[in-house]
């Protein structure tokens, strides 16, 4: 019988869910259902959702170095598959992985899923840089989401092992025919509630769609730091014509994604590189409104998959959804493409099959 290559996945798992969570648990689907492999994990989700990624804090730190009971599955697995943040700190905190897995021989695999740990790399000095160069440069291989991010582990990793592997949306989501609507605006946002992620400036720019008496409907789904839900909940409740959801899961996520015609995702946030949840909108018949950011423009096309806004600019959302409500014609005309491409490049399925390709 063919001995199973044991594989040890290090990283966030939900809750709560990002898209690197949602990753990793498709990953760990996918190996768990695959004879070959024997798969064991270690979740450093850290439980209370946080827009300050990367920063320092003493609970963050206790909560980190517990995790280092773990370091016995080092020794039981062949292959330490890492999935760790972009900042000095999302790098440190899996040191004590990174440097055992490569005193005992094991085969590490980093698996980015942003476009900031390049950026980071440049901005640090003196020791802090050395010690980030010595853990990255460990792997033996790397995995980004498209071409365009590569350079972020080119410093550290050969190219000829640095693999592409484009994210997905889960099968559950689309099996279903939807029903597209498009002779209204039925706009949603559904990612973490973040500055960065453009939610702000997103709700303004509805609040001024009123103030023109452009007709839509809005849904908004994610989770919100604390530090910042009064502000970002005053902007809901200030909106006559658009509803909070709070976290959705499953079927209430897949009746979101039913219900609309339009995706608004003006991000800017820098550790963003292919965000899962534009793949879900393309998947389930969605125009999509995003920013020229990160990976983004690698996957989506302007007026083909939707449109693309100005970064931080809360008039160019409202130009772009002005528009649209204008032209509802080009809703059905998107929207059945996006289904399409995202059928013949996204799945889960070619994602399972690049992904064990990558692996072995």
């Amino acid at each position: 019988m063919k001995e199973k290559k044991s594989i040890l996945l290090i990283g966030p798992f939900p809750d709560p869910v990002s898209g690197v969570s949602l990753a990793n648990q498709v990953v760990k689907d996918i190996l768990s259902e695959d004879s070959n492999f024997k798969v064991d994990l270690i979740n450093t989700s850290y439980s209370k959702f946080d827009e300050q990624l990367g920063v320092f804090t003493i609970k963050k730190f206790f909560f980190y170095l517990l995790q280092s009971f773990n370091l016995i599955k080092i020794f039981n697995n062949r292959i330490i598959y890492i999935t760790p943040g972009q900042t000095f700190y999302g790098i440190l905190k899996y040191g004590f992985f990174i440097i055992l897995g490569s005193v005992f021989r094991k085969e590490l695999i980093i698996h980015v899923h942003g476009n900031h740990l390049g950026e980071e790399y440049k901005s640090l000095n003196g020791v802090k840089k050395n010690i980030f160069y010595c853990l990255v440069s460990r792997f033996s291989k790397g995995i980004v989401l498209s071409n365009s991010l590569k350079d972020n582990l080119t410093p550290f990793i050969d190219e000829s092992k640095i693999f592409c592997l484009p994210n997905f949306a889960q099968d559950y989501l689309y099996k279903e025919e939807k029903i597209l609507v498009d002779d209204e605006l039925r706009i949603f946002y559904l990612s973490n509630l973040m500055k960065e992620k453009g939610i702000i400036c997103l709700l303004k720019a509805l609040k001024n769609l009123e103030g023109s008496n452009i007709k839509y409907k809005a849904k908004i789904a994610g989770n919100i730091d604390e530090k910042f839900s009064n502000e970002i909940l005053k902007l809901i409740n200030e909106l006559e014509h658009t509803d909070y959801l709070g976290v959705v899961y499953g079927e209430a996520k897949k009746n979101l994604l039913a219900w609309g015609n339009v995706f608004v995702l003006p991000t800017f946030y820098k550790m963003e590189g292919q965000p899962i949840s534009i793949l879900e909108a393309m998947a389930t018949k969605n125009v999509v409104v995003t920013t020229n950011h990160a990976g983004i423009l690698d996957f989506f096309k302007d007026k083909v998959n939707g449109f693309l806004v100005q970064k931080n600019n809360i008039k160019s959302i409202q130009d772009i959804l002005t528009y649209i409500a204008q032209n509802k014609s080009e809703i059905k005309k998107i929207a059945t493409y996006n289904k399409g491409y995202f059928l013949e490049n996204f799945t889960v399925n070619s994602f399972k099959e690049n992904f064990i390709k990558i692996i072995n």
